[in-house]
């Protein structure tokens, strides 16, 4: 029997020993996961380290497309269209006829001046031959003094009205010209304002057509004096970097989104301000070969403001909007989430500068914010662009 009794209190103790090993372990497991312990969950969140690097910095603008050169072809002279000489929308040379005036009363005006002209020649004629005879005839007395210097007069009256119906006739072969309704540059015309037979006035100058000239094309845009301001305080500061050749480049968005594929040249700034609306007027020109960009259309302008060589930029999916408008993001520090207000800047590839209130290896939280609250355990994890992000955010410039 007591034999019996002490084995079976070997085993009890052997059993107590398993007891407090297994717990033991379990002590150091629950130590290593808070969930496993009763305490608050860890969830994997999806991050980047934050590393200064070089942005181009562009500001958007609203702008408008103009022609080169816009021509209103109007009518002249007075009289009915016989016909109209182009097709509508079609390219046009300077001095290509487009539409022709009744010329028939305006070649009668010719006739008559020419005939007129011949008259004077004649009669000028006849007055220089008396003035020559006279001018003999006065030294021996023959005619008087007086009758001399009359005959001088007419000669040179007769030689004014010479000039006159020149002058007359020029005018009349003018007008006729002007019953050929040429263009007046090479471009694009746009629709007949008139058909045949159509009534047009030299007193109202009828407007006949319109030729632009699109080879090239004026984009018109304007720019706050606050945005200015902010740019020379930026580039003051060292904030900012002049571009490589100082002069300020010019893309176009285009209404699907895409950058038009010819890069423009800021021609000026304007010097004034209009008093209404405190902007300042600029001016670019672009190349236009395929004639995608039409006068009036309405684009996006990105115009290069400078460089800057540090910038701190996060995916513009980890910016976080607060009901009051304020913009905050979720860092990871010591494996717990942190909540910070920051100043966010101009966009770039899909990224957004980060002016104020981020510091360069801050982990920045980018996927998984639903079960990131602030104070609580995360496990993070390197984020990795899809190509879909990758596509959306390609060649697209620092902007505004």
């Amino acid at each position: 029997m007591r034999i019996k009794s002490t084995f079976a209190s070997q085993k009890i103790a052997a059993l107590l020993a398993c007891s407090v090993l297994v717990l033991s372990g379990c002590g150091k497991e629950d130590a290593a996961n808070p969930a496993a312990a009763g305490g608050p969950p860890v969830f994997p969140v999806s991050t980047i380290k934050v590393e200064p690097a070089e942005a181009r910095i562009y500001t958007t603008l609203s702008g408008r497309v103009a022609a080169i050169k816009d021509a209103e072809v109007r009518a002249r002279v007075t009289g009915i269209i016989q016909s109209v000489a182009f097709e509508q929308g079609s390219v046009v040379k300077e001095g290509q006829l487009l539409f022709k005036i009744d010329p028939a009363t305006y070649q009668a005006a010719v006739n008559q001046a020419e005939a007129a002209l011949e008259q004077a020649e004649a009669n000028a004629q006849s007055a220089r031959l008396l003035a020559k005879r006279y001018s003999t005839l006065v030294k021996s007395a023959a005619v008087s003094r007086q009758e001399y210097d009359n005959a001088v007069a007419q000669a040179a009256q007769a030689e004014a009205a010479i000039s006159q119906a020149k002058a007359a006739l020029d005018a009349a072969r003018i007008n006729l010209g002007y019953t050929d309704v040429v263009s007046p540059i090479d471009g694009i015309i746009g629709e007949a304002f008139v058909t045949e037979g159509a009534l047009v006035s030299a007193a109202s100058a009828t407007h006949l057509a319109t030729v632009q000239q699109i080879d090239q094309v004026y984009v018109d845009f304007s720019q706050t004096t606050g945005e200015l301001s902010d740019l020379r305080k930026a580039l003051a500061d060292g904030l900012l970097q002049q571009t490589e050749t100082g002069a300020a480049a010019v893309q176009l968005e285009m209404p699907d989104g895409s950058l038009y594929a010819e890069i423009g040249k800021l021609l000026f700034t304007g010097v004034s301000v209009n008093p209404t609306t405190g902007q300042v007027t600029l001016r670019s020109i672009f190349p236009n070969p395929q004639h995608i960009l039409l006068p009036g259309m309405f684009a996006q302008v990105r115009l290069e403001q400078g460089i800057n060589p540090q910038a701190l930029m996060v995916p513009n999916q980890a910016l976080q909007r607060t009901p009051d408008g304020l913009v905050k993001l979720l860092l990871v520090k010591d494996d717990k989430v942190v909540s910070v207000a920051v100043d966010a800047g101009n966009s770039v590839d899909g990224n957004t500068i980060i002016n104020k209130g981020l510091n360069p290896n801050d982990e920045v939280i980018v996927e998984g914010f639903q079960k990131a609250q602030p104070g609580g355990m995360v496990k993070p994890i390197p984020w990795k662009k899809t190509s879909a992000q990758e596509n959306a955010g390609s060649n697209k410039p620092a902007e505004n």
